[in-house]
């Protein structure tokens, strides 16, 4: 017989093939884990801002009242960004009578506190 021409084996088996796939499916899914990491991560970072900022309006209308802060712990809820935040502050007395020391602990549905402390000047 005359020579025969081998076909030419240009492509990829269907091995190489699996093992592409199994590769780049293993990438995929590392990378959808991340995401949803990063999604997770950056909500928990607006919760605490948010919180934050409650913390901050307290404090805020604290030190803008003319009336002197009440001693003692007091408590209430204020809405933000469409979420309720449960804040509870404590005011006491300092070694300086003209200044009250008030602490402000804001806690998130999620149960991510934020903490705030500041000094307002009492009026003799």
């Amino acid at each position: 017989m005359a020579n025969k021409k081998r076909p030419s084996a240009n492509g990829f088996t269907l091995l190489e093939v699996l093992v592409a796939l199994s590769i780049f499916s293993l990438a995929a899914l590392a990378l959808i884990r991340l995401q949803a990491f990063t999604l997770r991560s950056a909500s928990d970072v607006i919760s605490h801002d948010m919180a934050w900022q409650v913390a901050r309006n307290r404090a805020a209308l604290l030190l803008s009242d003319p009336s002197p802060p009440v001693l003692g712990e007091s408590g209430g809820t204020d809405e933000n960004a469409g979420r309720s935040y449960r804040w509870i502050q404590g005011a006491q007395k300092t070694d300086d009578s003209r200044i009250v020391r008030i602490d402000i602990i804001v806690i998130g549905t999620d149960g991510r506190r934020a903490r705030l402390q500041i000094a307002r000047p009492v009026q003799l």
